[in-house]
């Protein structure tokens, strides 16, 4: 009969969900010993199942004293940091991880901080480094700092090759985003009509195919399109209204709710003509954090 150590013991219970138990067993085998495995797992429970992001940090640094040859605590350090915005943080703990080992990871984040830091060449290259496949979040974000970098018949070349079927396809919305900022609006409008039906309609995204529709001299496709997000947005309200509250929607959850969706309204309501006074709708560009299992042990994922 096989006799588990503390942390492997820790490890089942979390495999089988038992979360609290699971913490207590992993910080039984911190007390045991304070070594690598013991605070980066415990680091990594406090981060991703008590989103408290401090504790795991002091755990992190306290690693990072040891000189650990594995990436693990950099690469979740590196993933806390760039959560709380804290750019040169990132950078620096993440260059760190990838001459340890280079991962999808920690080029996509580390991207994100570059990106964030305006160092938009470098992000770039990173971004193409960390995409797992050929339609992917990293490589949308790779095209994004090129058409930042004025470099838009590279970005074209590459946006022609993504693929909807791919698993990991960005998104209709997204990719027509990426065509309507190189002004290739005819194009834009195919993908934004592949998301019509798909997406939450939302000003966002909405005003910008209003946009390409008028600069395309579509006008009644335009009042159309329009037409029908307000509507939408009209039944939103009405069902909102009719929410019922309670201890986890609260009375102000709900009027703050109908608050925003009346002024997403309202921006619909007078779309049209500020377009033709001259607006021109910008995208709202996210980056997307990567994450990964940096539990060492963990059998699921082969981490030794």
């Amino acid at each position: 009969m096989c006799i588990l150590n503390t942390n492997q013991r820790a490890l089942e219970l979390y495999e089988m969900n038992h979360f609290e138990e699971a913490l207590k067993t992993f910080q039984l085998a911190v007390k045991e010993s304070r070594d690598i495995q013991s605070l980066t797992n415990l680091a990594w429970i406090y981060y991703h199942e008590k989103s408290n992001s401090q504790i795991a940090e002091e755990l992190l640094n306290e690693v990072l004293q040891m000189t650990p040859s594995s990436y693990f605590p950099y690469n979740l350090l590196g993933e806390i940091y760039v959560e709380r915005n804290e750019w040169r943080k990132a950078s620096d703990i993440l260059t760190q991880s990838i001459k340890i080992m280079p991962t999808p990871e920690a080029f996509n984040n580390l991207g994100i901080a570059k990106y964030h830091l305006r160092e938009l060449q470098d992000a770039s290259e990173l971004f193409l480094k960390g995409s797992k496949s050929e339609s992917d979040y990293s490589l949308y974000s790779h095209i994004k700092c090129l058409i930042e970098l004025n470099e838009n018949i590279r970005a074209k070349k590459v946006l022609e090759t993504f693929n909807e079927t791919d698993d990991e396809f960005v998104g209709n919305v997204e990719v027509a985003e990426l065509y309507y900022e190189m002004n290739e609006y005819n194009e834009s409008i195919l993908w934004f009509e592949k998301g019509w039906n798909e997406y939450y309609k939302q000003p966002s995204w909405v005003e910008e195919y209003i946009y390409v529709l008028i600069k395309t001299n579509r006008m009644e496709a335009a009042k159309e399109k329009l037409k029908i997000a307000m509507e939408e947005k009209q039944l939103e309200i009405e069902g909102s209204e009719q929410d019922e509250c309670n201890e986890v929607w609260t009375q102000l959850d709900k009027d703050m709710n109908i608050q925003h969706l009346n002024e997403e309204y309202m921006q619909y309501q007078s779309l049209i003509e500020r377009i033709l006074s001259g607006y021109t709708p910008k995208i709202k560009f996210t980056t997307s954090l990567y994450s990964g299992c940096y539990l060492f042990g963990c059998k699921r994922h082969n981490n030794t």
